[in-house]
This record gives structure tokens, sequence and C-alpha cells, in this order.
């Protein structure tokens, strides 16, 4: 019972200080259309704070606003670097928990027939409000900060990997381990940089070549495109008869249907490998640059590690605010893959010194 009291709070909490933070982003806010978008949300999420409240009273619990200014503010904050639609998308995103929580109550006994019929729709418009924003963030670059943080990530882990490795062989030689590391690191860049220029490119390409073939099959062979068109449908997990109705009732109305098969790619190639190359690099930066420094590897190895633990950390909690999962857990996961990931170059690199009895 406890819990459930702590969870009606949750989502009150929840709510009203998402009604704060889009208020705060809507004042800010040049774009007269986006600024009218976040104050439109921030007053649906005020109406859900509202309902809680509710639910809250019959259940005699006393809420007080605790207010998280300090998201506010490094909201606010970032605003002035990038657009607030992809703030706003991270934000969203990082609901997922909150969605899935909402859901679960609502399946649980503690609300009436209409009760649940409100939740129902909170739950809708809070999916709607993250659909909304993720194509509102296409357009600034929300891609693009995806690849940066992927980038950065494998860049610290390789290179962790990399310098821990070539410590164990040139321990009184921590120059050296910093040269390697970085041009490990420059050919890691352009090798990232290169695979998502291409893997981008190639989904532009197979999507073009596709769409082009769907659109001479709808003028040539009508009929047999609009069979194409609904075994599609029955990929998807749609039933038979409602792809079929479907189909039907599209070719009745007239519609362009090769519209139905078109994929698109979005993302920019040029600037995916970009990003992916320079965040890469950033990666690099903080396990190599303690060994630049400090006269032995040994002493070098401990802030090398040091720095990989506090960028791993900044990039694990953006991670999990897109992901919607605990920030705690992923910063865990991604910490102890990357510690382990070094440790056992160390490992490695160490009996590769003892068995070539390699030392500088």
């Amino acid at each position: 019972m406890e819990n459930f009291l702590n969870l009606i709070e949750k989502f009150y909490q929840g709510e009203i200080n998402d009604y704060h933070l889009y208020l705060a982003l809507s004042k800010s806010q040049k774009d007269e259309e986006l600024k009218n978008r976040l104050s439109e949300i921030a007053q649906i999420e005020k109406n859900h704070s509202l309902f809680w409240k509710k639910i809250a009273k019959k259940y005699n619990i006393e809420l007080k606003d605790k207010i998280n200014t300090s998201k506010i503010k490094i909201a606010a904050f970032l605003q002035k670097f990038i657009s607030a639609a992809i703030i706003v998308s991270l934000l969203e995103a990082g609901e997922n928990s909150t969605v899935k929580e909402y859901y679960s109550f609502l399946k649980s006994n503690a609300l009436d027939e209409k009760e649940k019929a409100i939740l129902k729709n909170i739950i809708l418009e809070e999916i709607e409000h993250e659909s909304i924003f993720n194509k509102e963030s296409k357009k600034f670059g929300a891609n693009n900060v995806r690849d940066f943080i992927l980038g950065m990530n494998d860049g610290i882990v390789e290179i962790l990997g990399t310098v821990a490795g070539l410590s164990a062989v040139y321990f009184t030689n921590p120059f050296l381990v910093g040269i390697s590391g970085s041009i490990v690191g420059i050919a890691g860049a352009l090798s990232m940089g290169i695979g998502a220029f291409i893997s981008v490119r190639s989904q532009r390409q197979i999507a073009q070549s596709k769409n082009e073939r769907n659109e001479m099959l709808f003028s040539v062979a009508p009929k047999r495109a609009i069979e194409v068109l609904k075994q599609d449908l029955i990929d998807s997990n749609i039933d038979e008869n409602i792809a079929t109705e479907i189909t039907k009732k599209l070719q009745d109305s007239n519609t362009d249907l090769s519209k139905f098969l078109t994929q698109e790619v979005e993302e920019n190639e040029l600037k995916s490998g970009f990003f992916t190359a320079i965040a890469y690099l950033i990666g690099v930066l903080f396990p190599v640059t303690p060994f630049f420094i400090f006269k032995t590897s040994m002493s070098a190895l401990p802030f090398s590690i040091l720095l990989a633990f506090l960028a791993l950390s900044s990039v694990g909690t953006v991670v999990s605010i897109v992901s919607g999962i605990s920030i705690r857990k992923k910063i865990f996961e991604m910490v102890t893959s990357s510690f382990f990931a070094a440790a056992f170059s160390f490992g490695f690199g160490k009996l590769m010194q003892i068995l070539f009895h390699v030392s500088v």
C-alpha cells in the first residue's frame, strides 16, 4: 500500500515538474510555432498533474510541489546552444518508463472506470508528445546528437583498453603510450566516420532503389503493386483481412499508393560521418591525455581511468535519458564493461611483457 501511495505522489511530482519545465522553455523560445507548442503541452502536463492531485485527495495524500529548479535551469541554459525541440525530445524519450508505469497502474484496481478512461487519454497524450518532438528534433539535428554520443562512447572505451594494455608493456614510457593511443584513436575515428558515412549512404541508396522499383511497379502492374502493399502490411503483423480491407479502400479512393511503399532516409551521411568521427576523437582525449603529463605509465593510468569514468558517466546519463532507463543502471553498465575491457587489455599486455620480455 505504501508503494502504491508513493507512486501517486511520484506521478504528480513528475507532471508538475514537466509543466514548469515546458513553461520555462516556452517563455524563452523565439520560434513562435515551437513557443506555442511548448505552451500548449505545458498546460496539458498541468492537467495531468491535476488528475493525480485528485487521485491523491481520494486516498488522503497530502501533496507539496517539489520543483526541480536545477533541471529547469540546465534545460534553459542548453536552449541557448541547441534547439528546445531536441531538449524536449530527449526528455520525452526519457519518460518511456513513466508511461510504462502509468500503464501498469491502469491495470490495477486503484481506479474506477471513469478514472481509467482519463488515464488512458493521459498515456495517449504522453506518447503523442514524444512523437511530435521526435519529428521536430530531426529538423535540428537530433540524429547528429545520437551519432555524437555513440561516437564519443566508442572512443573512450576502445582507447581506454588500448592505453591500459600498452601501459603494462611500456610502464616507464607514458609518452609512447600516449602517442600510440593517439594514433589508434585517429585511425579509429576515420574508421568510425567512414563507417557511419557508408552505412547511411547505403541505406539511402537501397531506399531510393526500392522506391524507384515500386514506382515502376505501380505504373506497369497496379494489381501486382497492390499485392506487394498488402504483403508489406501483413509482414508488419497486420491481420490479413484487415490488410485486404485497407488496400481495397485505398485503391477505391484513387490515392497514389506508391507513396505507401516509399522509404525515406532523412539522415545526412556527411553529417553523420563527421559527427561520429569528431565525437570519437573527443572520446580519445580523456584516456590519452594523462600519458602526456605524468612521468610513468603506472602514474598516468589511474588518472586515465578516472577521466574515462567521468566522461562515461556523463554519456551514460544522456543515454539513459534518451532510452528511458535508470541513470544509475546505465552508468554502472557502461563503466563496468569499459573497465572490464581495460583490465583484460592490461592483463593481456602484462602477459605479452612476461612472455616476450618487452619493457620500455
